[in-house]
């Protein structure tokens, strides 16, 4: 660009600065194509926002494959001048799948590491569920559609405990599942700046930020005018179209 319109490579730099242009960056989007996406979303959206009395409302999922990476080098704190400093390559030591619902109201998470996320550990996490919500209150869980969550076996627990309601997100829609914002806090915070040299110390850290999250909860706050998700979606198909 400096080269075709005959100005130095800085100066271009400053107009992109000035006008607030970022050519190099992409931004990654993928449109749910799910018939029944309205109603999936002002569902889901309306538990978040008026929620039903006498009721608590979870928002489930799992995070499969988190790594116990350990530094082939110790690293070096920050200090004043420099970044804190770590190797670019690691050793693993195992992985877990991170089972986590969170209370939108209350802000607390009820979590549980397990090795694998089939239909059978999920049913275990639901009992876990069922276990620590009081009895007598309805549960609202909302959760993606992984193929676990509707396996018959599930769909067989489901119809033993007629106080649990499941809510699927519309599909390529997890985006609208609060607990996602719990598993982005934990990898920012823990899992990506730690050092685990041990399953046992990765699924340590994991109680501990639990343990730090449940002491000061805050409670899910949705912000977002669902009619414009919605507005935004039908353009984004509607430019698909015309490419097409």
């Amino acid at each position: 660009m400096a080269k075709a319109a005959g100005i130095s490579v800085s100066s271009v730099h400053s107009i992109w600065r000035a006008h607030r242009l970022r050519p190099h960056r992409v931004r990654r989007f993928k449109l749910s194509r799910d018939p029944e996406f309205v109603p999936k979303l002002r569902d889901i959206v309306g538990l978040y926002v008026d929620p039903p009395a006498h009721a608590v409302v979870l928002s489930v999922d799992e995070k499969s494959q988190i790594q116990a990476l350990d530094r082939t080098q110790p690293g070096l704190p920050m200090k004043k001048g420099r970044a804190g400093i770590m190797t670019h390559d690691y050793k693993r030591n195992g992985t877990t799948t991170l089972f986590a619902a969170l209370n939108v109201l209350e802000g607390k998470v009820i979590v549980r590491c397990m090795q694998r996320h089939r239909h059978q550990e999920f049913i275990r996490f639901l009992n876990a569920i069922e276990a620590a919500i009081p009895a007598g209150k309805i549960v609202h869980v909302i959760l993606d559609n992984y193929g676990s969550h509707k396996n018959p076996k599930v769909r067989a627990w489901l119809s033993r405990h007629p106080r649990f309601v499941f809510h699927y997100t519309p599909t390529l829609a997890s985006w609208l599942n609060a607990v996602e914002g719990f598993f982005a806090k934990l990898a920012k915070r823990r899992s990506k700046r730690g050092v685990f040299r041990s399953l046992v110390d990765l699924q340590d850290a994991i109680n501990r930020f639990l343990a730090e999250t449940n002491d000061d909860p805050k409670p899910f706050v949705w912000t977002a005018d669902p009619e414009k998700i919605i507005a935004a979606v039908r353009r984004g198909h509607q430019t698909l179209q015309s490419i097409h």
